[in-house]
Parts: structure tokens; sequence; C-alpha cells
């Protein structure tokens, strides 16, 4: 599997940080990938024509189930404010912290899938269903049942946060792409039926619930899951890639340290410290703490006849 790596446990500082600075990356960059709001709208009614044509238009349905049943809207609603942020980061603690061994690869994975979403935000912004005219039919329950949670009428955005988000980054559902995620980490590392129900559970519910809140296309979620598999292709070449230039920086960084300094005394390396033969060139040897060698082509200790005027 992409996600099964070799290995000691990061650190874990080390890893809260990298996953902070990964994940401001990503929203900020989310939030500049804003596109112009027609085109938006453009692709939008694109993916509703193509659907509707080969018969996937499942949001409608769903929409209308979730705006006429608030047992079912409002906590669809909730389901959709939260879980994304919670059970993500959820999975990746408990991997880090009971399977280590798998935590790297896991991680890289749902880094690279997370900026390849990004990259779809920005060549493709998307106006999800519930942003359309309302002859279209969708109905935003986030917005008809913003008086039962914290958020308003744009997305799960608390209320007055609005402006801090990108509602037209809906291509592709990285809700379902995460949720994906979390689904294939639990079926594969968790035990039980428990876990397993669970593993198969997220990930349907969080299609339906992404569905029927009008917040995205079906093909969305089709968009999702595969950039899921592309970031599980990509998963093992970036950690090769990564491998190396960390190797490069430790071997500089060894290099720095072992250089002398200018006017600086350079230790002086003995035979027996080293292991190193005292043998320094062709027939010449140096005797323990000499600095340059004594040119004897005979062994140390045996009868020298060579006048010392000659040597």
């Amino acid at each position: 599997m992409p996600y099964l790596a070799r290995g000691q446990r990061p650190r874990w500082w080390t890893e809260l940080i990298l996953i902070a600075v990964v994940y401001v990356a990503y929203s900020a960059g989310r939030l500049l990938a804003r596109g112009d709001v027609n085109t938006a709208v453009d692709h939008g009614l694109a993916i509703l024509r193509a659907e509707r044509a080969l018969n996937l238009d499942f949001e409608t349905p769903l929409n209308k189930i979730f705006t006429e049943t608030p047992a079912i809207g409002i906590p669809a609603d909730f389901l959709y404010a939260s879980l994304h942020y919670l059970v993500t980061p959820a999975v990746l603690i408990w991997l880090f912290r009971s399977h280590a061994v798998r935590y790297r690869a896991a991680r890289t994975w749902l880094m690279v899938s997370t900026l390849l979403g990004l990259v779809g935000f920005t060549l493709t912004p998307t106006c999800p269903p519930r942003l359309l005219h309302e002859s279209h039919g969708f109905v935003d329950t986030m917005a008809q049942y913003s008086s039962y949670g914290w958020w308003g009428a744009e997305a799960s955005a608390p209320r007055g946060m609005g402006g801090f988000t990108n509602q037209y980054a809906a291509m592709p559902s990285l809700h379902v792409g995460w949720a994906i995620w979390c689904g294939v980490i639990m079926w594969r590392v968790g035990r039980g039926p428990v876990m397993r129900t669970l593993a198969v559970a997220y990930p349907l519910v969080t299609v339906i619930v992404v569905m029927g809140t009008a917040n995205h296309y079906f093909l969305d979620a089709v968009a999702g899951a595969a950039v899921m598999g592309i970031g599980a292709l990509l998963a093992r070449p970036a950690m090769r890639l990564a491998d190396r230039i960390r190797a490069r920086f430790d071997l500089a960084a060894t290099a720095t340290r072992t250089t002398p300094s200018a006017g600086r005394a350079v230790p002086e390396r003995t035979a027996a410290a080293t292991g190193e033969s005292p043998i320094v060139g062709a027939g010449c040897q140096t005797a323990t703490g000499e600095r340059i060698p004594g040119q004897r082509t005979t062994p140390a200790g045996a009868d020298d006849t060579t006048p010392a005027a000659a040597r």
C-alpha cells in the first residue's frame, strides 16, 4: 500500500509545525484562488448539465430531502461544518501515536493530495449548487438552518468570517477526499468490526452530506476521490525526493562543521586515535606525534646505519 513506510517516528513538534505550515499555505492559496465569479458559475452549470445528461444528478433529490426534513438537514449541516476539521486530525494523531511506522507515508499522501486539490481550485473555480440561481432547484441548507449552528449564510464559516473562505473552491471536493483518506487508514490499520464499519460509513456519509447540503456536485466527489488516488501514487516519490533533499542538507551541514575556520588550529589526529596506518607515503614512515614525516625507509626501531648527514 502507498502509505506503508519504514523508519522511526518523527518528532511530534516538527510534525506539528509541518502540518501547520502546509495547512496555512493551503488555506491561503485556497483563499487567493478565487477566480472570476462568472467563470465559476459557468463551470458549475457545465458540471450540472453533464450530470443530468448522464443521470448522475444525485444532489438534486438529496437536497430536496435535506431541505424538507429538518431532522436530516440540521444534523447534516453540523456534520459538514465540523467533521472535516476533527476526524482528519484525530486519525493523524492516532496514527502517529499507535502506528508510527505507517505515519510518514500516510501524512505525505494526505499532504500531496491536498496540494493537488489546491491546483484544482486554481484551475477550475466552481460555483457550488447552493450558490446557483434558485431556478436550478437548489436550497442552501446551511443558510436555511443557520440559526441552529455557528455558521451563517457563507458555507460553514463562523458568522462574520465568510470573507476568509473561498466559496468557489468546490472542485475537487476535499471533504470527500479527506474522508476517503480517513476511511482507508482506518480500514487498513484499525482492528475489529467497529473500526471497519466506521471506515466505510464515514466516507459514504460525507459524500451524501456534501451533496444533500448543496455544497458539492456528485462529480466534485468523484474528483476528490481521483485526487486522493493520484496523491497515493505520488506519495513514495515525494518521500524519496524529501529524503534526497534532507541528505544534501545533512551533508552540507557536516562539511561546514568539519571545515576549519581561518586562523583556527586544527586538532591533531594520531594514528592510534584514528586507527589509520602510520604509512604516509611509499617507503616513508612517521612516528606518532610528528607533524612532518621523517624520510625514513626502514621500520622504526630497526638498525639504522645511514649517517645523519645523509639523512
